[in-house]
């Protein structure tokens, strides 16, 4: 319900409003500004209802939040405490999953090969499968290359959990290393690279086959090998 302390220019505008929340609350996913539109009367000026919303909920349990360019309700961040008995423990990813989540998501689009050869190992029998069964990462298409290997990007559900707008909000050098990620000592040439957009293709893309319903075949051996240089 809007706050009653919010005022609107219009009666009009207070039924696009109300439209807007009855959306929002009903989404099973978040929505962008497109589908939201497309809901509501001709002619409503998108952004200025949701600014409207957003100002009117910034004070109470929820907020409207943008995530990874679409929008929904959120528990307020100083009431996340409520809702501790009600979250699902997580099971710990392995490093290997850890690091080629990181690889692609500042790497993306990414090829197996691709993630191989900078993490210097192969990559073990199911480790991709568990970042799909996430729904961290997604088959994004297929590289316009010999062999036309599968790529892999991060996905919205990838955004959402990490709470990012956008791929330019991951941490960049300065960040990792206050939190203790990655060690003072690289060198000075040492850089972090910026993730290309995650849902347009890339020129050396193409999309994905009817058939592609599953990733490449992953290793027979469950043992990770360290690749020859």
């Amino acid at each position: 319900m809007t706050d009653p302390n919010t005022t609107f220019s219009s009666d009009q505008q207070l039924d696009h409003v109300r439209m807007l929340e009855a959306l929002l609350f009903a989404a099973e996913e978040p929505l962008d500004d497109a589908t939201l539109a497309k809901r509501l009367p001709d002619g409503v000026d998108i952004r200025t209802l949701l600014e409207a919303v957003q100002k009117a909920y910034e004070l109470r349990g929820v907020n409207l939040v943008q995530v990874g360019g679409k929008w929904m309700f959120r528990t307020a961040g100083d009431l996340s405490f409520l809702m501790q008995e009600e979250r699902v423990e997580e099971k710990r990813l392995s490093r290997a999953a850890l690091e080629t989540l990181a690889i692609i998501a500042y790497h993306q689009p990414a090829t197996r090969a691709e993630i191989e050869e900078i993490r210097g190992v192969s990559i073990s029998k199911g480790t991709l499968d568990i970042l799909l069964e996430a729904e961290w990462v997604r088959m994004r298409g297929r590289r316009k290359s010999p062999g036309r290997p599968v790529t892999y990007g991060t996905s919205d559900e990838f955004m959402r959990h990490f709470g990012l707008e956008s791929l330019s909000d991951l941490p960049g050098v300065d960040e990792l290393k206050a939190a203790g990620l990655l060690s003072s000592r690289v060198p000075a040439s040492f850089s972090v690279p910026i993730p290309g957009d995650q849902v347009q293709l890339e020129d050396d893309e193409d999309p994905l086959d009817d058939g592609d319903l599953a990733p490449e075949e992953p290793l027979n051996d469950g043992d990770e090998q360290v690749l020859e240089a």
